[in-house]
């Protein structure tokens, strides 16, 4: 199949990793996106220092994104989380507030989301912050360390448990 004269390409959704027992797709998820309570145990690191350990966070799911975590607020120690100027808004979850992640001597700006006023059907993220795995030391569910969902736009975290591809990296804006 070739492009219509003048464009320079067309629109072509990847093929679906087929998961193994066990594993889901993240091509299965839903849109609009759905969350989810979650009991694994989640445990982030920054400049050296454990910041959060839960087991209450929740996920996000939404197709061709591998899930966003996000953790209970209550679950980061004091000064962690610095709230900063700036939104963002999403179709589905409404406007996010920023927060600059700071420990052990390293500061990473806006690292972390909430939706403090989330839309219906998100209320649970109200309570909760999301952070960039790109941007922390590590960061674990369940002792698996995860992955980072590729380019700078979304905060997924890959884990042995979802398959892709996954939207974010060069390519994939379309998806």
């Amino acid at each position: 199949m070739t492009p219509a004269p003048g464009v320079s390409g067309f629109f072509r959704r990847p093929q679906p990793i087929k998961p193994k027992a066990g594993q889901e797709s993240v091509w299965d998820y839903p849109r609009p996106p759905r969350v989810e309570p979650r009991s694994e145990r989640v445990i982030v690191r920054l400049g050296g220092q454990m910041i959060a350990d839960t087991t209450e966070a929740v996920r996000v799911l939404e197709t061709s994104h591998p899930p966003v975590y996000y953790l209970p607020l209550s679950a980061f120690p004091p000064g962690v989380l610095v709230p900063v100027e700036g939104t963002s808004f999403c179709e589905f979850k409404g406007e996010a507030q920023y927060f600059d992640v700071v420990a052990g001597g390293v500061v990473v700006p806006r690292a972390g989301w909430t939706y403090p006023n989330p839309a219906p059907g998100f209320e649970s993220l109200s309570s909760r912050v999301a952070l960039y795995p790109r941007h922390m030391d590590s960061c674990e569910v369940d002792g698996e360390l995860v992955t980072f969902q590729d380019g700078d736009f979304y905060g997924g975290w890959i884990t042995g448990q979802v398959v892709g591809p996954f939207k974010g990296g060069p390519g994939t804006a379309g998806w």
